[in-house]
């Protein structure tokens, strides 16, 4: 980990019609961590990662990746660049096998040879996708969707990760194996900006943390010190 700043979100104003989702927001991710967002539901965390991947304009404010502002550039020259989002409701393509959403991950490559180790990798990673390879993502559980997203996002060979609730709706069990999964994907190497209504494993798992609420970032710190502060167990952790 260095302390070269690869996301920087500064003053993030974001607006639904006419409601302020995200009032000014600022936040930085480094080379190498792994930094938690929490916050209740509505405190606009998912809105600021769409803002951060464009898939939604921002008002106000700047969003700098590897030292260069990317307001108001497309998901498609993000990706290209490593900036890499596994959505909420995690969006695989139901009618496709598991290996194809898995080269549909690698569209932007042409490194056959590295694309077909990649999936090896991931199937590594993911042995119940292994044992599916072939099954349509559609008839799949949720959790094992949630692992082929993250899956499918990692083919990309992202620089930084931005997962948006990956434990939402799992099992005790899945959510478990997903923040296996998080940390050993961290482990690697790669930076991870992680939104999660989970917020005692994702402080848990978290270098840093940023507490949002209202649109408006109002703690910062380490993850073992939020998860430690009482007003985050009050508000968050049901203390």
């Amino acid at each position: 980990m260095t302390n070269e700043v690869l996301l920087k979100v500064s003053g993030l104003k974001v607006a639904y019609g006419g409601i302020q989702a995200v009032k000014g927001a600022d936040f930085e991710v480094r080379r190498g961590e792994l930094v938690s967002l929490i916050g209740a539901n509505g405190a606009g965390k998912t809105t600021t990662l769409k803002a951060i991947t464009g898939l939604q304009p921002v008002a106000d404010g700047d969003i700098q990746y590897m030292g260069k502002s990317i307001k108001g550039q497309g998901a498609w020259d993000l990706v290209k660049q490593g900036l890499v989002m596994v959505p909420e409701g995690r969006g695989t393509f139901t009618r496709m096998t598991i290996v194809e959403n898995l080269q549909m991950g690698a569209y932007i490559r042409n490194d056959k040879a590295q694309i077909e180790a990649d999936i090896d990798r991931i199937f590594g990673i993911f042995p119940r996708l292994k044992e599916r390879a072939t099954q349509l993502a559609g008839t799949m559980s949720g959790g094992e969707q949630q692992m082929l997203a993250m899956g499918r996002a990692l083919m990309t060979q992202p620089k930084v990760l931005l997962l948006d609730e990956p434990s939402m709706g799992l099992s005790p069990i899945m959510v478990d194996k997903i923040f296996e999964v998080v940390n050993d994907i961290h482990g690697q190497g790669v930076t991870i900006l992680l939104v999660e209504q989970n917020a005692s494993r994702a402080l848990a798992a978290a270098n840093r943390g940023y507490v949002m609420e209202s649109g408006l970032i109002t703690m910062t710190g380490a993850g073992k010190d939020l998860l430690s502060d009482p007003k985050v167990r009050a508000a968050y952790l049901g203390e």
